[in-house]
């Protein structure tokens, strides 16, 4: 059962002098899919998109409700359902992973040259869980998931998130994470990866043009949420009926 708000959630402004680590000369970087074992940290992360975008009083996920979406019993095939990406740092470098892993895709390992120190934070509260060593945090990661459209004959992803902690940005990494799903995408049969992309990011923007994205200006964002949806809710029985 998850915490409370108040008992679990930190952001980047929350660490103390003495829980700091310093990274300098290059930060090694593994990039892997998410088991159950990331939970707290996917709880936190998705917290910190919301806190980014000032809407944190949108946020109703809890670790149990996260588990029931990510991690079901029964799962859809790989990559069809619900999908998170996370990004892991480290001043010291990963082991090779030999092969695919039981989750069923092989961690990218990179390297990048850092132009400046990156400090981590906070070093207890997004330490791995994923194997035994222990100079690893979590830096960011990718939530996506398979949508499908008329208009093609096979799915695609509908890319819904990107975030990385504050300490991790400008350092080229989003280029890695985004491009690694749109491999996955590529090499698997998906036809696209599609989201949306906010026009009053210049920054965001800019990165998904360098990366390849085309913008639809002919289409329009819509949304049936809320007050607005559940107006239909009445009309189930009628709705059953087949008219």
């Amino acid at each position: 059962m998850a915490s409370s708000l108040s008992e679990t959630i930190t952001t980047d402004d929350a660490s103390s002098e003495n829980n700091n680590v310093t990274i300098t000369g290059k930060i090694y970087t593994r990039l892997r899919l998410s088991t159950k074992s990331d939970l707290s940290h996917i709880y936190q992360l998705f917290y910190q998109i919301h806190v980014y975008h000032k809407n944190t009083h949108l946020y109703k996920a809890t670790e149990s409700s996260l588990a029931n979406l990510l991690f079901k019993e029964n799962p859809l095939p790989l990559f069809y359902g619900p999908s998170v990406l996370l990004l892991e740092v480290s001043p010291t470098p990963f082991n090779e992973p030999k092969n695919t892993t039981d989750e069923g895709f092989k961690p990218v390992l990179t390297t990048f040259d850092l132009k400046f120190p990156v400090v981590e934070g906070q070093v207890e509260e997004f330490r791995s869980k994923y194997d035994d060593k222990s100079d690893v945090y979590i830096a960011g990661y990718a939530f996506f998931y398979a949508n499908y459209s008329c208009f093609y004959d096979k799915p695609g992803f509908y890319f819904e998130s990107l975030y990385f902690r504050e300490s991790y940005r400008k350092l080229g990494m989003g280029s890695l994470l985004f491009g690694t799903v749109a491999s996955i995408a590529a090499n698997n049969g998906f036809v696209s990866v599609e989201g949306i992309v906010a026009v009053w990011n210049k920054k965001s923007y800019d990165f998904y043009i360098n990366m390849g994205v085309e913008i639809f200006d002919e289409f329009r964002y819509g949304k049936l949420h809320g007050e607005n949806l559940q107006k239909y809710a009445d009309n189930k029985d009628k709705n059953d009926g087949g008219n």
